[in-house]
């Protein structure tokens, strides 16, 4: 179903961009009109097979046609954004006649600038986000502990060992008291890849490393990728909770829209929460919903990804109107809540203002009155 939409989404802006584009004068003088529309045929298959045949297939052409049409699509997206402001601004042509194709024009040139702007962006590492967090009754022996956490790492075909190897150097750079990945580790193409076992093992932790699911960890090949998790060391927390150190509770929850929530009396939190000892809890969330339940249930700290902050700028305004809590820092009740952009990329290699990121986490207790 997502699928669907997104082509016919796609669909629909490459043909509202080719369009307006047949109106600049440049192009009507220049480019002859089969070539025109060999063009935007061509571009169109080409974001048709990314999408289709890098969902479905391996090796290196699979990969080739999946980054480059991927990569059309966000470049379609922002052309598509700037023509539009400009219809908007000139009232599809009936405001400023003599003027209107040629801002088009431009309109065509600043979707180019901000393509070439997000590939750059979108090609360097995440940088490491530093925060400190006060939580209540946090166990002396916690306080100045740091966690780093990471979401979204998309391993697949596009972004491999290397990358991942450079990622977990990242981590092991801030010297973690606690490794915690945040779900989506995986892209979910074909089966998970035994060869990232000894990559993933380079992250340790003296309070160990954890992960929760993200909805990409049940696409198409069942739960392979988190038994993969588990044969490289890491905690995977499926509803449930650990006592890392007396009085300090690390709860995580699957992705929470696993069908198998739905059979769930009272949700996943519940489930997940109930029976801990007391103490502080840390709740690992992959999408950041819900944030006022965990409150109301204790929690100090929840953690979450998903959103990727939009990746590309101006889609993150599309995303808030899902994900109120799109990125950063929220205080939602007594509980803190931090959102990562996520460490790697969905579909296209590029982000634009929204960097991806590491979350470095400084715990601290409550300030004392004095």
């Amino acid at each position: 179903m997502f699928g669907t939409i997104l082509i016919s989404v796609c669909t629909v802006m490459h043909i509202y961009v080719f369009w307006r584009t047949a109106s600049v004068p440049l192009v009507g003088r220049h480019v002859p009109r089969w070539l025109f529309l060999t063009l935007c045929t061509g571009l169109w298959v080409l974001f048709f097979l990314g999408r289709v045949v890098g969902h479905r297939h391996t090796g290196a052409l699979a990969v080739a046609v999946e980054l480059v049409g991927m990569d059309w699509m966000a470049m379609l997206f922002l052309t598509f954004v700037c023509v539009l402001a400009v219809d908007l601004v000139t009232g599809f042509g009936f405001l400023l006649r003599r003027l209107a194709p040629t801002l088009r024009g431009w309109a065509l040139v600043a979707g180019g600038i901000l393509s070439v702007i997000a590939l750059v962006q979108g090609l360097r590492p995440p940088v490491v986000q530093s925060y400190e967090v006060r939580l209540s009754g946090l166990p002396r022996e916690m306080e100045g502990r740091v966690i780093v956490a990471m979401s979204d790492l998309h391993i697949g075909s596009l972004l491999g060992e290397r990358w991942l190897a450079a990622r977990v150097a990242q981590v092991q750079a801030e010297r973690p008291d606690m490794v915690v990945l945040l779900g989506d580790q995986f892209e979910g193409h074909g089966p998970a890849q035994a060869e990232l076992l000894p990559i993933l093992r380079g992250l340790t932790a003296p309070l160990g490393v954890w992960a929760v699911s993200g909805n990409h960890e049940f696409h198409g090949r069942g739960n392979s990728s988190l038994s993969l998790l588990q044969e490289a060391g890491i905690g995977v927390l499926r509803d449930r909770w650990a006592e890392v150190q007396p009085g300090f509770i690390l709860a995580g929850v699957d992705d929470l829209t696993n069908r198998r929530h739905a059979r769930q009396q009272g949700g996943p939190f519940i489930q997940a929460l109930e029976g801990r000892p007391p103490g502080v809890t840390i709740l690992l969330s992959h999408r950041p919903r819900r944030a006022a339940r965990a409150a109301s249930a204790g929690v100090g700290l929840m953690l979450c990804g998903h959103t990727h902050g939009g990746q590309i700028w101006p889609f993150n305004y599309v995303v808030r109107q899902s994900y109120p809590l799109l990125a950063g820092r929220y205080e939602v009740g007594a509980m803190t809540v931090i959102v990562s952009r996520g460490a790697g990329t969905w579909g296209p290699r590029m982000r634009l203002w929204q960097p991806g990121e590491i979350l470095s986490l400084t715990l601290r207790g409550e300030k004392t009155r004095g």
